[in-house]
């Protein structure tokens, strides 16, 4: 079990302005990293340590900052950077302590539509990201694609079918999933938003005042949808979540098969890290496309 050294603790004190902390509690469930609550006289933190040789750390930090400059902070809680430190090449990142509570999603899939909508207001041209990011301990490619069937094939599909070199796929099937994926997304008018790029349950929640909650980003600019995708591919949303957002954002025609394609980059990205049945899953959802 990894710890916080004196070294880090103190550099961690200086950063704030802070006399040793009250107390440090580590905080379980996250495989990538290591977390903990550290408490001072006056203040709660949650506090991320990276050991591994990438900055997802870094990157986390830039997503956390700009997703929150589109947020109704009435409604939605993205929490606020207080420090980041690279301590003899390993990353802290210090962010503010959520309390968590259990109430019903409404503010979370309307607070989530109005960060659309108001990013889509001053998006960009282009799809895409202008840094290098992570999904998971996965590259996520950085670059511009003026075509949002070339940005979701080019930087998020086809790095992620690179990884698989089990040959899982023959060139004649990717042909064929990537003319269906174009073909199927050139239909389709995206809004291009800056999106949260990792929403499942585990990154999401409710916080003591029933404020929707949003964290563990992997953003990057694309079409709202995959968001609202990825809700629904492990579960965990309720319906008031998606009544809330479809009020913002109505389903478009189509969408059924939109989620199978967005998903299958997250079903990618986890036989990429995980192996096991995800591989078999690919086949599915390879098998589904094509078929669409």
């Amino acid at each position: 079990m990894q710890k916080l050294s004196p070294i880090e603790i103190n550099e961690i004190c200086e950063e704030l302005g802070e006399t040793y902390p009250k107390s440090i509690e580590q905080v379980h469930g996250g495989d990538i990293h290591s977390s903990w609550k550290i408490e001072f006289s006056n203040k709660k933190l949650f506090l991320k340590k990276n050991i591994r040789n990438k900055k997802f750390l870094e990157f986390e930090k830039y997503c956390l900052q700009n997703l929150r400059k589109y947020i109704n902070r009435e409604i939605l809680v993205i929490p606020e950077v207080i420090a980041y430190k690279n301590i003899n090449n390993i990353e802290i990142l210090l962010i503010e302590w959520i309390d968590m509570q259990k109430f019903d999603q409404k503010k979370l899939g309307k607070g989530l539509g109005e960060m659309h909508l108001k990013s889509a207001e001053c998006n960009p041209k282009m799809f895409g990201f202008p840094v290098e990011g992570f999904i998971g301990t996965t590259d996520q490619k950085k670059g511009w694609e003026n075509n949002w069937s070339d940005c979701f094939l080019n930087l998020r599909v086809l790095p992620q079918l690179s990884i698989l070199k089990n040959h899982l796929l023959d060139n004649e099937t990717i042909n064929k999933l990537k003319e269906k994926i174009k073909s199927v997304l050139l239909n389709h008018e995206p809004k291009n938003t800056l999106v949260h790029g990792d929403l499942w349950s585990g990154n999401a929640g409710i916080d003591k005042n029933g404020k929707g909650v949003i964290f563990d980003p992997a953003s990057w600019w694309a079409d709202n949808e995959v968001d609202i995708a990825m809700t629904k591919l492990f579960g965990g949303f309720r319906k008031e979540f998606y009544d809330e957002y479809h009020k913002i954002f109505p389903i478009k025609k189509g969408f059924d098969k939109r989620i199978i394609i967005y998903n299958f980059y997250h079903i990618l990205n986890h036989a990429n890290m995980f192996k096991g049945s995800y591989l078999y899953q690919v086949k599915d959802y390879v098998k589904s496309i094509i078929n669409m």
